[in-house]
Order: C-alpha cells, then sequence, then structure tokens
C-alpha cells in the first residue's frame, strides 16, 4: 500500500478515456458536415453512458471550452446553455 494520496479525478473515470478519444474532437484537415455528424453522434453516444458526464459538462461550461465534445454536448450546444443561463442572471 502506498502512502501517497490518491488523485483520481473525474477526468480519470471518464468513458472517453483511450483510443475511441479521437471522435471527441475534429480532426486537424477539413471534416464534411457527413463526418462532422457521424463523429459526434460517436462521441455522445460514449458520453450517454459515461459516470461522470454531469462533472464533464459542468467543467466545460465553467471553463468555457470552445472544443469538441465535452458531457454530450458540442460548442454549439454548450454556447446555448451559457447563453440561456446569462439571460436569466
Amino acid at each position: 500500500m502506498s502512502a501517497q494520496p490518491s488523485f483520481v479525478t473525474w477526468q480519470d473515470r471518464g468513458a472517453c478515456r483511450g483510443p475511441q478519444a479521437i471522435v471527441f474532437f475534429p480532426p486537424p484537415q477539413f471534416e464534411r458536415k457527413v463526418d462532422r455528424a457521424e463523429r459526434e453522434r460517436r462521441a455522445k453516444e460514449i458520453c450517454s453512458d459515461c459516470c461522470v458526464k454531469d462533472d464533464c459538462l459542468d467543467y466545460a461550461l465553467q471553463i468555457r471550452e470552445p472544443h469538441g465534445i465535452w458531457g454530450g454536448l458540442n460548442e454549439t450546444e454548450r454556447r446555448a446553455v451559457l447563453d440561456g443561463e446569462s439571460a436569466t442572471v
């Protein structure tokens, strides 16, 4: 047993960890609309059963992450959530 404290965070427990992580962010080259829709669908499917989905989305909203799928939402969807929150404040 280690005397070191364990700092396992929500990021360490995310379903997006591993080789499938590539679907959560756009490729460096041009991506056709149909390809983007399929990539985002696959990422959101992974998110749908993730045990840290809410933590992930909260984090992305807090830091205003401009890229990728976080907590099951893409950039446009997160922006809409943030706009809705600022309209109610």
